[in-house]
Order: structure tokens, then sequence, then C-alpha cells
């Protein structure tokens, strides 16, 4: 038998959306590789948020309109972007000065893994052809003054990816302050998971039962 839902997960835009609504004006933010790419995209024209690429660009917009793609002008997942007005693309040695020098506000990053209190694995899963090394990540995982996470909350088995502890390799110990997913938004905490929002008609237990933790309120 299929088991109903009550609830309506968030598209990837909606996620998106739901990440952009927290960015605060002024905040230079970087965007990952991946689903992160995205909140470009949901940033208000009215609002002043510095976008950064780890290959050397600052002040990005949306994704280009189809046909006005540049592909001299590309992030970090190789994915078509746009400048806006006084932005400006650098040598990688500069960007990543950037990074470890802590002149991020936030970054947003996919993960494979999240620990409860905020450890990421977000580069390998020891599966044969992986990517096989860290790179970037480590980086802007520690440098910036804030990580955040946009993944799916389990995997395509059913299996959360927010766990007690990170069984896959480590990008970053302690360093996740939130948690952006299709079903909630978390705090990572040194007590462990708590609630910032939900989406309508899931509830609380079944979150938890989903992840398999305990989330307080």
């Amino acid at each position: 038998m299929t088991q109903t839902t009550s609830y309506q997960k968030r598209s990837k835009d909606q996620l998106a959306a739901r990440v952009a609504q927290d960015i605060p004006e002024g905040a230079t933010v970087n965007l990952g590789i991946g689903m992160p790419t995205l909140v470009a995209n949901h940033i208000p024209a009215t609002t002043e948020v510095l976008l950064h690429s780890e290959n050397g660009i600052l002040g990005m917009g949306p994704a280009p309109s189809e046909g006005d793609e540049d592909y001299d002008l590309i992030n970090a997942g190789k994915q078509p972007v746009t400048l806006l007005s006084g932005g400006a693309y650098f040598h990688h040695a500069d960007s990543f000065a950037m990074m470890r020098g802590g002149h991020l506000d936030i970054c947003v990053l996919g993960a494979f893994q999240v620990s409860s209190t905020g450890d990421l694995a977000n580069w390998s899963t020891g599966e044969a052809g992986s990517i096989p090394a860290v790179g970037g990540a480590m980086d802007l995982a520690i440098g910036a003054k804030q990580t955040w996470v946009m993944m799916d909350l389990l995997t395509k088995q059913g299996v959360s990816k927010v766990v007690a502890a990170c069984s896959y390799p480590l990008t970053g110990i302690g360093c996740v302050k939130r948690i952006y997913s299709e079903l909630a938004t978390l705090a990572c905490t040194p007590q462990g998971l708590k609630l910032i929002d939900k989406v309508d008609g899931l509830e609380h237990a079944e979150l938890e039962k989903l992840v398999g933790l305990p989330i307080a309120v």
C-alpha cells in the first residue's frame, strides 16, 4: 500500500526562494555548486546582495535568458551567469583570499551529510570515480561567517542526510548553522537540531521520525 502524505514538498525553486528570504541586505554570499546556484534567481532586484563565486566573480546576477549566455562568464559549476553593474571578475587566488580571509558573510553549500551539531560532509561518498579531493568547499565552510546547507532531507533510498555523526569524510567540523531542505529548515546547535520552520501539514513527530533525531522547537 502506498502511504499518502498531507504535506507538499518545496520544489527546488521554492527552496531557493526560502534561502534567499533569509539573506540580509548588504551581505556578501558565496553560492556553491549545484542547487545553491538557484538562489541567485530569487534575490529581489531591490535588495543589495553581493554574490561571490569561488572561480573569481563578485557581483553575480541571476541566470541569463536563453540565447544570452556568455560561456566566458561562468560560475564555479561552469554554468553561465550574469554580472550586475559594478560586478567584477578576478584571479582565482584573489577569490580564495576572500574566502579564507573571513570576507564572506554567508556561504550556501550542498551536502551529502550534516550532523546535528553542524559537521559537514559534502565532497565524497567513497564511491569509485568520485571527486578525488575536498577542493574549495573546505575553505568556504570554515572561512565564511555562516555556513548554510541547501539539500534534500532524504536520500533517494529514503535515508536521512541529517545524522547524529557523519559517516562520510568531513569537510568541516561544527561549521553548519542552518539546513534548508524541501521539508523543513533546521538550525544546528551544540545541543543538536532546532526547528526554524517546516512545510504545512507535516507534523513535528513525523519530521523527527524521518530524520531519526530529536528536533527542539
